[in-house]
């Protein structure tokens, strides 16, 4: 039972919410877990099980507009990922899962709710339509840490962010069948009053995003305004689309993303990545917000029914839709049965799911108050089988992009060739790219993996597996292209992942560059003609074992003047060794460093 509390302030609320949900999540990346289950975990301890935050008593009619406009925000930053480029051999199977997938889907899970669960059909048509969703925000995070191959991630990416409004409108829709037979009122009204305003919704979208990707080609926004601006047409669209039929503003916010994602705008990489920030803060208060709202009552009312109906959603009515809609396509069997049992459901479907069990129980439908709680046990079930299960099962399919992380090297050099090839022997997967071909002749002959192109290119966009690689070291004799690459993918990669080689005259301060630019220094400072001149002469890059009997401190003793590249602890992922580190590699490590002709490996 929860405790009788005197309540929270809203402004307590509010710093309570993004607290626990943000907290939640950097746990969550500390100790590998999906985050959704801390945020639910956390949100039912502060709501049903102590009384400490109930949204209903402590932020009051707030409750529901804050959640409704953090989910379109949501859905917005969904639709700016969805860039036509990426979605090449995947695009057959994407219109699958949505033209075939989302109607059977609905079917299929009607069915499981009304036979596992027990409830009406009315309720069942409504919940089946709202469960077609698969959670955006929670595969992303899902398909970072499986590093899952190309397609196979963008089916499930694609799938969930499309069919996101898609099941919102198929909830609407049978919604407003079922308050027809309700209320007694005019089919063919109710009819045209959906049908357009899923059209003006589709269509308000598009306008939005065409709207907003001219006025920022021409220049016509100043670049401090235009994230304010991005921010009032996407609440005025949803708002304006939302007014006329509810739930459709989901559709309007998803259309006008995907718009500007394949606008080819200058600043598209900023936009983007400022709304997966605020996504991140937006996710995090609206499971707490869900969570805590949960009643106790409703919750303790799941019985062994409400298991029966994740059992069928999970082995039966998600399986059965991916298969069929996939029947007939060119993917190989091992990347459906992956799809097929990868299904989680997350944000939307908690929302919107609560939301029409309230609208069923006014319509008198008793069943609709069971929504919610079933909504909670699929959306925790899922998260939790497929976070902890999509890994192994990608890796017992062969679906993983790489099993270890990978380094990607770019530059074809003597250097990159040989750390290449030393990191290949220590099975650590490696890429090295080049803009000219001839200077890949290298590692061609060394049978390393090579791509020829830039790497900032579309084509290495839409031909490089990024997802298997975990670091980068820009290594060419431009030290202007080794920090427009580490600079523009810092943010995917991570500050501490992304490295170059020190460049020249850097300590000059008429040359000095801010820290924001670049990434971290590689080696003992020596620069890439310094150590291409090293290569010349002789020096090659070597493997090391350090060892009870030979230790690190043996390693420098007998090799003063090698330069250490990276570390390969025993457990654990490649480090590498940063220009100032004071690291001691500790003992089962191996040390990869370049090393002068003299210097034999040990």
């Amino acid at each position: 039972m929860a405790l009788e509390t005197a309540g929270l302030s809203p402004v307590e609320a509010f710093a309570l919410v993004g607290v626990i949900g943000v907290g939640a999540q950097w746990l969550a990346w500390r100790i590998q877990m999906p985050a959704i289950v801390l945020m639910l975990v956390a949100g039912l301890i502060v709501g049903p099980v102590t009384g400490v935050f109930i949204p209903a008593r402590d932020i009051g009619d707030l409750v529901g507009p804050m959640i409704s406009v953090a989910v379109a925000v949501i859905l917005f930053e969904g639709g700016l990922t969805l860039n036509l480029h990426a979605l090449q051999d995947a695009a057959k199977g994407v219109r699958r899962l949505v033209i075939i997938g989302a109607p059977l889907g609905w079917l299929t899970s009607a069915l499981a709710v009304h036979y596992g669960a027990g409830l009406g059909w009315g309720a069942s048509a409504v919940f089946g339509g709202i469960m077609i969703v698969t959670g955006p925000t929670v595969i992303a995070p899902l398909l970072r840490h499986a590093r899952l191959s190309r397609r196979p991630a963008a089916l499930l990416q694609w799938e969930a962010i499309v069919n996101d409004p898609v099941g919102a409108l198929a909830a609407v829709l049978a919604f407003g069948a079922v308050q027809v037979l309700a209320t007694n009122s005019d089919a063919s009204d109710a009819a045209v009053h959906y049908f357009n305003g899923i059209f003006f919704a589709t269509l308000t979208g598009f306008l939005a995003g065409r709207g907003v990707s001219y006025t920022f080609r021409r220049g016509m926004v100043p670049e401090y305004m235009k994230i304010p601006v991005l921010f009032v047409v996407l609440l005025g669209a949803f708002a304006l689309t939302d007014r006329l039929m509810h739930e459709s503003g989901l559709l309007a916010v998803t259309v006008m993303g995907l718009v500007i994602a394949n606008a080819q705008l200058p600043s598209y990489e900023e936009l983007r990545r400022f709304k997966e920030h605020a996504t991140i803060l937006l996710v995090s208060g609206v499971f707490i917000l869900l969570a805590a709202g949960l009643k106790m009552e409703a919750l303790l009312a799941l019985d062994l029914r409400a298991v029966l109906f994740v059992l069928l959603v999970v082995l039966v009515a998600r399986p059965f839709t991916v298969m069929v809609a996939l029947l007939g396509t060119d993917l190989p069997l091992r990347e459906r049965i992956l799809v097929a049992f990868t299904g989680p459901r997350g944000v939307v479907l908690m929302a919107v799911a609560g939301l029409f069990g309230e609208r069923l129980v006014g319509l008198g439908i008793a069943d609709g108050a069971a929504i919610g709680p079933l909504a909670f046990a699929l959306v925790a079930s899922t998260v939790v089988i497929n976070g902890f299960g999509l890994t192994p099962l990608a890796s017992l399919l062969g679906l993983r992009a790489a099993e270890v992380p990978g380094v990607l090297l770019v530059g074809g050099t003597r250097l990159t060739a040989g750390l290449g090839a030393a990191l290949q022997k220590a099975e650590i997967p490696v890429l090295i790219t080049d803009m000219n071909l001839g200077r890949l002749r290298l590692a061609r002959t060394a049978g390393l993996p090579v791509f020829y192109g830039d790497i900032l290119s579309e084509a290495a966009e839409s031909q490089v597996e990024f997802i298997g690689f975990s670091t980068i070291f820009a290594a060419t004799d431009n030290d202007s292209y080794n920090t427009l690459v580490t600079t523009d993918l810092a943010p995917e990669f991570g500050r501490d992942k992304v490295w170059q080689l020190p460049r020249d005259k850097s300590e000059s301060q008429r040359h000095s560059l801010p820290v924001t630019l670049g990434g971290r220094r590689l080696g003992d400072g020596r620069t890439y003609h310094e150590l291409e001149a090293l290569l010349i002469q002789g020096w090659t890059v070597r493997a090391t074992k350090v060892t009870e009997e030979y230790s690190f401190e043996d390693w420098r003793k007998d090799r003063p003047d090698s330069v250490l590249l990276c570390e390969l602890p025993a457990k654990g992922d490649l480090r590498l060794v940063a220009q100032d580190s004071k690291t001691i590699p500790a003992e089962g490590s191996t040390l990869i460093a370049l090393s002068p002709p003299k210097a034999e490996a040990a």
